[in-house]
Order: C-alpha cells, then structure tokens, then sequence
C-alpha cells in the first residue's frame, strides 16, 4: 500500500494504521507530507463516490478543517483505480480532519448546540442540492427505508427487547409512515454519530464519513444526530434540547417535522440494534459493528418510558414553535358528565387524562409517564406489539361468529385446554369475566338441578344482575339490595385479621368446617362453590392453606360442583403457578377466565368437564354474538404465546417475591403497614393504625393518591379500602419495584413528619 500512494500520490516516509470501516477499508496515512486518511473500495463502487465527492466539494465554502477534502492523484484524477492484491480496488485520498470523537469527550450543552447548529449548516448549504447519485439511493441506513430492517429483528435473541424493537415498529407505522411522503426531503450527511463528529473544547470542529448520505426527509439529519449524542444521558430528553436550539437558530424546522422527531429517534435506535444484531451473526469479533449496541438498548429502554407528548412539547419549545392547547382536567370531567352518568367512577382524587401506553408505562396527555403498578388487564404489557399485529392482522382477514367453523376458534380452544388438567376439556368463549360467571352460575345450577350458590364474603365476580347476586362485595354495598336468599355467604378465611389464623392448616380446616355447618341444611341445595383464589375486592386476601381441600370434596359430596374464579389470578400472575387453584392443591369443576385474556380486548371464557358441558347440552343452544370470534381469539392466543416467550409466569415469581421482600422491609420501619401478602405479581399491603389492627383508610388513601402525584399508579382495596393493591403487568421489573417502594418510603416519611 505505501508504494501505491507513493506512485498515485506521491507520498514519501508513509505510515499506515488500519481503521475500522463498513463498506470501505479505511487507513490513517501519516506522511512526510502530512496526514490523509485512505480509503479502499471495491470496483462497484465508482458512482457512489463520485457522488459523494461532488457532494463534499458542494461544501467546500465551510471552514477548511471541518470537511475531509479529497485529494487528486498524480493524474489530477479524484479516483485511483489500482491493483490491491490479486484484486482491483479504487482508492480514495481525503484530507484528515483532527479533533477529538464526540463519543470521547464530555458534552456539555454548550457543545451540543454547537453540534446542532454544525448540522444546520450543514444541511442549510445542502438544501437546494441534488445530485442523481445520491437521490438514486436506496441505503439500509436511510431511515425513510426503515422497513428494509424489519426481517433483521429476528436476529434479536431476546424476546424482552425484541418486543421494544417491534413495538417502535408499530409506532413507526402508525405515527411516522403516513406522513413521509409529506415531509421535506434534502440531500443530508445521514450519519452524524458521535464517532463521525470531532470537536473541539465545547465547538464541533468537523465530520468525516460521508458514504451514507441520502436524499430523505431533512428532520431525518437532526434525529440521526440526537440519538447518538444523547447515549448514556440520564435526562436523554434535557441533553437533546440543546442540539435543537442550535440547529433551529440556523434552520428553521416545520411544525410537521419536530412532531415526528421522537418517533424518528427511535427509528434510528432499532434500526441500528437490528443491524447490529445480524452483523454480530455474520461478524462476532468486529468490535466497529457492534460498537453502540449496548448504548442504543439503554436509551431505546428509556425511550420506550417516555411520554411521545412530553417529547414533542419540549421538542417544540426548543425549535421555538407553539405548544398545542390540552383541556383542563375539570373541562375534560365536564364533557365526560355530559355523556355519560357519573356512575362511572374515576380513579384518584386528580383523574388522570390519558392518552397512549406501552408495556409497564402509561402517558397522559400532558406529557407525564406513569409506572403502571396497578393495572392487571393490559396482562403483558400495554400494548404488546405481538398482541396488537395479532388483532389487526385477523381483523384484517376474518371477523365472524361460531356458527361458522375457522381454524382460529379451535386452535385457540385447544391452546387454552392445553394449560388444564385432562380433566378440565370444554370451553365456552364469552366477552368479559362478568359474562364468563354468569355462564358459570348457569351451568353449576343446571348440572346439579339446585339453586344455592356458595360465594365468598367480599367476593366480586361480576357486573351482570347474576354476578352481583354472587357477590357481597356488591350486593352488600351503597346501592345494593343485600343476600338474596338462594346465596350462602362463607367467612373470608383471612389469617391476618380473621376468627383463625394459624396458617398452617389448620385455620383453613377451621374456616371450612365453619362454612359446612351453614351448608348442610340450605333450603336451596347446594349447587355449586364459588371464590378467587386470592379474594382481590376483599382485600388481596389468599385462602387460608388448606381451605379448598376440606371444602371442594365437601361441595361435590352434596352434588354441587367447584368453580374457581380466575379472572385477576390466572394466566401465570401467581408466579409459582399459571392457575391460582393450583396453590390451593385442588382442581375445581370450573374456572372462570376474563381479564388478561385478551390484555385489553374484552374477552371471557368458562372451562369444565365433559360431565358438566353434556348436561348444559339439553337442547337450548348456548350463543355468544361475539364469543370465540377470530379476531379474539387470534389475539388471545399471542397473549398465551407472550407468556410463554418472555417467560412471564417465571418473571411474575421473580420480580414478585423481590417485591414482596422489599415490601417486608419497610413493613419493619412503619408500624402502619400491618401485612404483606398475596403471591407473584398479585400483592396487597394492609395499612393499620394499632395493635388492633383499626383499618388505617386515611393513610391508604393519601399513598394511593400521593403515589399517583409521582407518576406511580397503585389502587385501593378491601371493606375498610385500607389496602394498597399492586397487580402490575408482567413485565415489571426489579427495577420497578425499587422504585414503588422507593416513593412509598418517603411518602410515609413525609406523613410521619
């Protein structure tokens, strides 16, 4: 190589340091003459850099520095064609830009907005531009070409970060890919990263490597330069204001474009982790390649708990453009109550104007992030992409009801049966877990030919006229009309403030044995048995150990059958089991399902026996208008496979015994909180105010609400509504946890002062 650039260049006393490179092979030339860099390209690549030369020498009015400017050859000729090896290379020679990396050097804002405003210049000179190379192109790394990284994303290992990469897919097709075609397009860089950019003191002193410039929307520059400059930035949303300001005070930026800029860093974040991803497959030693993966995850999981409304606004100051006006919180109450009854509750003393979510986040339409710690129905994750292209792909094909046989009904069906015991092998398909107990209730009471229903003290299983007659939580409340008298109400056998409370057995031997004695001689027969595993309205209140197993055989001795509600339990949220029954060491003749289903898409579903299905089978068809349609069950069955994938049910064990452990702790610095119970992700902590155990509603309520002030979403429970109640999705994290109990730490301090 040093006798090539002393023939084409005449460069004498050559020193050459190899440098990483993509598509090029690069070096560092240190010379008797100075220092270039050189760069070595295959023979196909001619028009690709005669563009790019053209595009560096349109910048030439620039500082001197701050551009590599190419050198000609001996020839006067800006290209070399040359023999390298066995084999015919073009050779580039440019002048060699000093500074230090961005990536190296601490960024101050002052830096950044010189960056910015490098940029701006930059594209400013370049925006009336055009040159058919580079329009003609059609790169990997042009982001308005983002879809030719779409199949990469299976190169990605790991189901949990998979999930982000689609996740951002998905918003890329809803929020960015419409307006594309609409937004200025410029000839730009296309790849300011900061091992691209050399500075110097707080001021950009230049950019090298000009092999991806693009013909693509202009605002695509700033994104690309933002991401990369925000890595490891605790405040990613704070270190990209300043990047702006700069280039905005240069260059002007559109309404329509600073809008798409959160979407369009997130772009730029998944291209580069599919890219790496299936580079790390075809080159796993090259340390060039994969050399910001693991920054890009960091921020692409930051970026996942930002609200895109925060992001835009603060995006729009900096440009210095006007915020869009919210309503009011009592404005939007004002216009809900015009509609709709007041019946209708709203959580927390402020309601919360909601506008998106995704996984354990949600974000009002403010620009606040929430720390979902509450919420049990979006099961895994507020808007799984999985579960979401489930829905729109069969929504898309085929939505209609079971009169009519589709694949997606029985491969749901069988699917769902697979989770059961053999015994447990029919399912009827409904929209809601108040339906599903409905239905349960009709077929305990048809196959028994009674009328009795044992339910459970606090028990709620339903908003249908049937679910509330078997649920005190309900019938026993404001409103309610009390016991109608086919209903046996059973003791919540509570080993933290009940009658018994050896929990070893013998307090749920104890509390059956009570419950029998009301049994035995009920005028209505028993037809069947009724209750959560954990009795969430009561409380967050596991069954005392032992319970079903003295009074399931009881139950079915006097021909009644055992049904177990599942409906906030089930689907892996205990942790060490995917049913809550199976605490219990029992399996019941039904079980409800409702909730996580569907993770947000009403769905509902009854599970028996054969026995029991035959004897509703008495001629009267059984229907459900939307009951087993394939869009749901297209969508129930990604739920199932999500759980399994990401292994959520292994998850919900492990981050919930962390969380519960964490929970004890500051049970042992506040006497206020009496007990910590439940099991995986399902957790209820008691609040007190003695050692009579006096319902502390005051302190519950404050932590619910002075929680939710911190962007922490928690919910109240049982009579007394003295216990805070966290079901949060399974995809919580440790980290999640530390930060609920963190807040709820000085919350209590705070009130203790």
């Amino acid at each position: 190589m040093e006798e090539l650039l002393f023939l084409h260049y005449n460069l004498s006393d050559v020193n050459l340091q190899k440098m990483e490179g993509y598509i090029s092979t690069n070096y560092r030339v240190d010379a008797k003459q100075g220092t270039f860099v050189l760069k070595v390209y295959p023979i196909g690549a001619k028009e690709d850099i005669l563009a790019e030369t053209a595009m560096i020498q349109h910048l030439s009015h620039l500082d001197a520095s701050s551009v590599s400017k190419p050198i000609s050859n001996l020839n006067g000729e800006l290209i070399t064609l040359a023999e390298v090896g066995s084999e015919s290379k073009l050779l580039r020679l440019l002048t060699f830009v000093e500074g230090d990396f961005l990536a190296e050097v601490t960024q101050s804002p002052a830096l950044l907005h010189s960056l910015g405003q490098f940029m701006a210049e930059i594209d400013k000179s370049l925006l009336d531009y055009r040159i058919a190379g580079i329009e003609a192109r059609k790169l990997d790394w042009d982001l308005q070409h983002i879809n030719q990284c779409r199949a990469l994303r299976t190169d990605i290992s790991n189901p949990a970060e998979r999930k982000l990469v689609d996740y951002f897919f998905l918003q890329w097709d809803q929020q960015v890919y419409p307006k594309l075609a609409n937004l200025r397009k410029s000839v730009i860089h296309n790849d300011a990263n900061d091992w691209n950019i050399l500075v110097n003191g707080d001021k950009v002193s230049g950019i090298i490597d000009f092999g991806d410039s693009a013909f693509t929307p202009l605002i695509n520059e700033l994104a690309i330069a933002i991401t990369y400059s925000v890595f490891g930035k605790d405040d990613p949303i704070a270190s990209a204001l300043p990047i702006i300001e700069g280039y905005t005070a240069t260059l002007e930026l559109l309404e329509e474009e600073i809008d798409l800029l959160y979407y369009l860093i997130a772009g730029r974040l998944i291209m580069s982790v599919c890219k790496s991803a299936h580079e790390k497959k075809l080159k796993p030693d090259s340390e060039y390649i994969t050399i910001s993966e693991k920054p890009a995850w960091d921020l692409l999981k930051k970026w996942a708990a930002i609200n895109p409304v925060k992001a835009k606004n603060e995006f729009r100051k900096a440009a210095g453009l006007p915020l869009q006006e919210i309503p009011k919180i009592d404005e939007v109450l004002e216009r809900r109550h015009s509609s709709l009854s007041p019946i209708l509750s709203v959580s927390y003393t402020t309601p919360i104007y909601m506008e998106s979510a995704a996984f354990q986040f949600m974000f009002d339409r403010y620009g606040n992030s929430y720390l979902d710690a509450y919420n049990n129905i979006p099961h895994v994750g507020h808007q799984h992409p999985r579960v979401v292209e489930s829905g729109q792909k069969q929504m898309a094909k085929l939505n209609t009801n079971t009169r009519y046989l589709y694949d997606p009904l029985q491969e749901y069906a069988e699917k769902l049966l697979s989770k059961f015991p053999s015994t447990l092998n029919k399912v009827y398909f409904v929209n809601s877990g108040s339906a599903a107990s409905d239905l349960a209730v009709r077929l305990a009471q048809t196959y028994s030919q009674k009328q009795g229903m044992v339910v459970m003290e606090h028990g709620y299983h339903g908003n249908t006229r049937m679910g509330i007659d078997i649920s005190p939580y309900k019938y026993q409340s404001k409103g309610g009309k009390g016991k109608a008298g086919h209903i046996i109400e059973a003791a919540i056998p509570d080993t933290y403030r009940g009658v018994y409370r050896n929990n070893n057995g013998e307090a749920g031997v104890a509390y059956a044995n009570d419950l029998l004695q009301k049994v035995r001689n009920h005028e209505s027969g028993v037809a069947g048995f009724i209750a959560e595993p954990i009795i969430g309205c009561g409380g967050q209140v596991p069954l005392a150990k032992g319970y079903l197993q003295a009074v399931y055989p009881a139950i079915r001795a006097q021909g009644g059958v055992c049904i177990s509600d599942e409906v906030q339990t089930g689907f892996g949220r205990m942790g060490s089991h995917f049913w809550g029954y199976e605490i219990q060491g029992v399996v019941p003749d039904i079980v409800i399902l409702g909730k996580p289903m569907g993770n947000g898409h009403p769905m509902g579903a009854v599970v028996t026996t054969e026995a029991i299905a035959e004897a509703f089978n008495n001629g009267m068809e059984f229907f459900s208008s939307f009951g087993g349609n394939p869009v749901s069950c297209a969508i129930g069955s990604a739920v199932l496979d999500v759980i399994e994938e990401e292994q959520l049910q292994q998850n919900a064990l492990m981050v919930g015994d962390y969380f519960m452990d964490q929970l004890r702790q500051l049970q042992h610095e506040f006497v206020t909180i009496g007990d910590v119970r439940g099991s995986g992700l399902f957790i209820g902590v008691e609040f007190i105010k003695d050692d009579q155990l006096t319902p502390n509603t005051e302190l519950a309520q404050q932590i619910k609400n002075e929680l939710r002030n911190r962007h922490i979403l928690v919910s109240t429970d049982g009579p007394y509504d003295s216990v805070i109640k966290s079901k949060p999705p399974l995809c919580f994290t440790k980290s999640n946890v530390d930060q609920v109990v963190d807040e709820m730490r000085l919350v209590l301090l705070n009130g203790s002062n």
